[in-house]
Order: structure tokens, then C-alpha cells, then sequence
């Protein structure tokens, strides 16, 4: 595995910055997944823990998935709408920055200071301080460094728990290329400190309700390969959830799922997610040398080389010939 970057400088600055702040505001990205979840608890819970601020705030356009509320059940999103932002001294964002934290440092007063925390390679957002390392498998990774070099007992039961699930979320469960030693030695520290790894899969892997049973049915059912690309494609269309709301993590998992079919290189599935938003995954088989995150930009989404996504407005509707349009 490629060397990690050593953040020594970047996270005594950090630490400095915390210590002076008055008020903290953590944002993770829209369409929040386990990464960008777990890194804002896991900050929330540090800096409550360590650094005794009475004013943090996590600020999310979307709720925190039902799935992890039951994993981080005192951890609350709180709206844009519902909080000035400029009444905020720091502001850090965490995990795939450029969708949603963008938005929000407009509004943030000159004194302000913007912190990115990020392991996504394709970061061009400006900020007061850039705490950035793709060769991370995650979000949770880089706090996780952070968390140990300030304090020798800098986890509790919480803390752990949002990390592992962070780390889970984006290694696949251990499964993906990004798995390495030190992950597994991090996330064995973090049971230690009472995370379950039992109770997080469990939840957000295992227990899946029938209705998204049927939803991954009807989307495999329909799956459309194409050989010559390799590249595999389906959709999840509003007249397909028979009144189930689909969410970005069923629809990666679905796409992740298709990328361990053989002759699979690369594969997209588009969902709608609400009256006129359509979410898309793309995933790409580790050795396929693809970089799907390439697509994902021109359509305004970003992400990993294996693993990428995007938000567009539109409706998905089935064509005569059995595919689809976006309209």
C-alpha cells in the first residue's frame, strides 16, 4: 500500500484552532454515508470529550440516514435553514467536501476559520487549513491519526463506534482493495474501545427489510450488461419502490454488488431518490483499471477511482425497449 502522508504540522494547528474556538460547526456531505456520518460524530464526540466546547453543531442538508441513527443514536443533523452560520468561528468539513461544505462556507463570517478534512483526490476547494490524504481508505482513517496523536485515551464507546463505521462504510466491510494492515489494526484498537462490528455490519448490512429485498430484485432483474465495455447498468425508477423510499446506500450497494459478476469492469446505477432528484453510484472492478470518478465530475459528483457518485435533477422513466430516459 502507498505511504500515508504525516500530518505532524496540520494537526497541532488543528489542535490550536480547537482549543481557541467559540463555536464549531461540523458538516458532512449531502446524501451523508457511513463515512461522512461516522467523521462528524466521531469529531463531535472528540471535541466534546477533550476539548470541552459547549457549542458544536453538525449542519447536514439531509438527515442522517434511519439505519445509522441506530448506531449514533445522540448524534442530530441539524438544517442550514435552522442555524446562522456566521455566528460560527470554525467550520469543518469532512468527507467528499465539495458537496455541501462548499455551500456552506459561503455564508461564514471573514474571521472564520474553514478546516477540509478529506481522503478524496479530487479536493480543489480552498480552505483555512487542508487536512487531505486520498491514499487513506477514509474519512475516519485521518481522524483516527489525529484522535491518538493529541491523546493517549481519546476514544470511548461512541467515538470507537462512529470511526469503525466510517472505516466499514468504505472498505466494503473489509472487503475492498483499500483494506489494508494498518485498517485492520485501527479497527481491532477501536473493538477494543467498545465499538461492535457485530451490531454495525449487522445493522447496515445484514437486516434488511423486504421491501429492499425486492427493491435489489427488481434492480438486478433489470440489469443491462453491455460486453464490450464491461460495464453493467440499472436503474431504480419511482414506479419500482411500490411506495419504498431507495436511499444512496442501497443503490451503491447494489452497484458495488454488480462489480463482483464476471466480465463486470464498471457499473452505474441511477435511482430516484426523490420527485425530481435522481442519485447515481458508479463502482469499478479493482483490477478493470478504471476511474469512475471521471464521469462522476462531469456530472457534478465526485468520489474515488473505484468508487464515485452524483446527484442530477430529473425523473427516471422506462422506455419502450425495457431501458431508460431521464427526463
Amino acid at each position: 500500500m502507498p505511504q500515508k502522508k504525516q500530518f505532524y504540522k496540520e494537526f497541532n494547528t488543528l489542535d490550536y484552532v480547537l482549543r481557541n474556538a467559540r463555536a464549531i460547526l461540523l458538516v458532512p456531505h449531502v446524501n451523508p454515508d457511513l463515512d461522512a456520518a461516522g467523521s462528524v460524530s466521531a469529531l463531535y464526540g472528540f471535541i466534546k470529550k477533550h476539548y470541552k466546547k459547549n457549542t458544536v453543531t453538525i449542519t447536514c442538508f439531509d438527515p442522517m440516514p434511519e439505519s445509522m441513527k441506530e448506531i449514533m443514536p445522540n448524534i442530530v443533523f441539524v438544517h442550514p435553514n435552522k442555524i446562522r452560520v456566521e455566528d460560527f468561528d470554525v467550520i469543518i468539513g469532512c468527507d467528499s467536501v465539495e458537496r455541501g461544505f462548499d455551500k456552506i462556507i459561503k455564508s461564514a463570517s471573514k474571521e472564520c476559520v474553514t478546516v477540509t478534512i478529506d481522503h478524496h483526490h479530487d479536493i480543489t476547494i480552498e480552505s483555512d487549513l487542508r487536512i487531505i490524504d486520498e491514499k487513506c481508505a477514509a474519512t475516519c482513517e485521518i481522524l483516527y491519526d489525529f484522535f491518538v496523536s493529541r491523546n493517549t485515551d481519546s476514544f470511548d464507546k461512541d467515538i470507537a463506534t462512529a470511526l469503525l463505521s466510517g472505516i466499514i462504510g468504505d472498505t466494503g466491510a473489509f472487503q475492498h482493495a483499500n483494506t489494508s494492515a494498518e485498517i485492520l489494526s485501527m479497527s481491532s484498537n477501536l473493538i477494543k474501545y467498545g465499538a461492535s462490528i457485530t451490531k454495525i455490519i449487522s445493522t447496515l448490512f445484514a437486516n434488511r427489510k423486504i421491501e429492499t429485498l425486492n427493491l435489489w430484485g427488481k434492480a438486478l432483474e433489470q440489469t443491462k450488461f453491455f460486453p464490450e465495455s464491461g460495464l453493467a447498468v440499472t436503474a431504480i425508477t419511482g414506479s419500482s419502490m411500490d411506495g419504498h423510499a431507495a436511499n444512496s446506500t442501497e443503490a451503491s450497494n447494489i452497484a458495488s454488488m454488480l462489480t463482483t459478476v464476471p466480465s463486470v469492469k464498471a457499473a452505474l446505477i441511477i435511482c430516484q431518490v426523490g420527485k425530481n432528484t435522481i442519485k447515481g453510484s458508479l463502482r469499478a472492478e479493482k483490477h478493470a483499471n478504471i476511474d469512475v470518478s471521471a464521469v462522476a465530475h462531469t456530472l457534478g459528483g465526485g468520489g474515488h477511482p473505484l468508487a464515485s457518485g452524483f446527484s442530477i435533477p430529473g425523473r427516471i422513466e422506462t422506455t419502450e425497449d425495457g431501458g431508460w430516459k431521464i427526463v
